[in-house]
């Protein structure tokens, strides 16, 4: 063992990140299950001299979810690695068992390969390249891994992060491993996230007899004037940091299989990514407003749900130092982005300064989810750059 409690064995065998990244795979962890995967990674984390809790932690009417947080050293700076262990459902159309984490052709497939059992993987290695190395004498290394952020993400990161602080403890910055490479390794950092609301709209109507319309209030017609009047113009045209807002109507639902029959109530659902000219809230008022004028007296319902406001950290010290990783390794200047979807980075946001970078994202959520070799090796170098840059004088 060295002065930083490691298995020195244990360190050389863990710097290749294709065997921990293979161990994870093989953990069938679809939200909200962890199936081992945690254990897995707390056992390598250990053999490094990580200290490690289990965080387990649920709310009435959810599943509970097991959590990680572990943490190298005790002095400032706390560089922290976050991610999720959680992987989406395989869906059809797999060449080979999505569980299996076969390698073939120089890829390495299964589910969570891009997103982001790969990226974790790497965290590993390159944390055992930097030990390797150095000696953490001053400042520390942690990892904050959930298992629900593919799902409700609420009984993961911001549970920890709250845990944290009940604890006093900090987190100086943080470089989340989402998939954020659009299709090579080096094209993308993300510094920020648009917002996201999801909305369901049911408009309420009186049943009756396809034959007879007029003793019936047919909500179809209405659901459609309501939709229109949502969908009708923009948003907005972008902002100096974000893309355009978006309203993506994503189902609609009558419920009806009966061909004479005028449904009592029909409702679609709709999500909204948002930039910065927006918040939850005034997107929430303008809803019920225009709803209100469209529906001209006719009944309905809209339920909506802030999962994340748009949110962005200004290029600093920590996009300047994943940059100039990145470059190194991959010889690519990074664009920084605040495109696509939302992350937990929207909640380590309020801790600390956070971006984002990981494999590329081409195959995530599909068919045949894969990583190169070769990007593995690549992202745990750009990681162990990162650690090296910030924790060595």
């Amino acid at each position: 063992m060295t002065a930083n409690g490691k298995d020195e064995s244990a360190t050389a065998a863990l710097q290749d990140p294709l065997a921990l990244a293979q161990e994870l795979i093989r953990c069938a962890s679809v939200t909200p299950e962890d199936v081992g995967a945690l254990g897995v990674l707390e056992a390598a984390l250990t053999q490094l001299g990580f200290t490690c809790h289990r965080l387990r932690f649920e709310e009435p009417g959810t599943a509970p979810v097991e959590n990680l947080y572990a943490r190298l050293g005790a002095s400032a700076p706390n560089f922290c690695f976050a991610g999720h262990t959680d992987v989406v459902p395989v869906g059809t159309g797999w060449s080979v068992d999505p569980f299996a984490a076969e390698v073939k052709d120089g890829a390495l497939f299964g589910r969570g390969a891009a997103d982001m059992k790969g990226a974790i993987a790497c965290f590993v290695a390159a944390v055992a390249r930097y030990l390797e190395e150095h000696t953490l004498h001053n400042g520390s290394i942690s990892l904050l891994i959930t298992g629900d952020e593919e799902g409700l993400a609420l009984n993961g990161t911001r549970k920890v992060l709250d845990w944290l602080t009940d604890r006093n403890e900090t987190l100086d910055v943080c470089l989340v491993g989402e998939p954020t490479n659009p299709t090579q390794l080096g094209d993308m950092i993300k510094i920020g996230r648009r917002g996201s609301l999801n909305g369901r709209l049911t408009v309420l109507g009186t049943q009756g007899h396809a034959a007879y319309p007029h003793l019936a209030d047919n909500p179809i017609p209405t659901l459609l004037r309501l939709l229109d009047a949502l969908t009708r113009e923009p948003l907005d045209n972008g902002s100096d940091t974000f893309q355009p807002s978006t309203l993506t109507l994503t189902s609609v639902d009558v419920g009806n299989d009966t061909t004479n029959v005028i449904p009592a109530e029909a409702s679609a659902a709709f999500n909204i990514r948002f930039n910065d000219h927006h918040t939850g809230e005034s997107l929430t008022t303008w809803l019920n407003e225009t709803l209100t004028e469209a529906a001209d007296g006719a009944a309905f319902e809209l339920d909506s749900h802030i999962s994340g406001e748009s949110f962005v950290t200004p290029p600093g010290p920590l996009s300047d130092l994943v940059s100039a990783a990145v470059k190194a390794v991959t010889g690519h200047t990074p664009q920084l982005s605040t495109s696509g979807g939302t992350s937990d980075a929207r909640f380590i946001k309020d801790a600390c300064p956070v971006c984002e970078f990981g494999m590329i994202g081409l195959t995530m959520h599909k068919a045949d989810e894969r990583a190169s070799i070769a990007d593995l090796n690549s992202l745990t170098d750009i990681y162990r750059r990162v650690l090296h840059g910030f924790l060595t004088p």
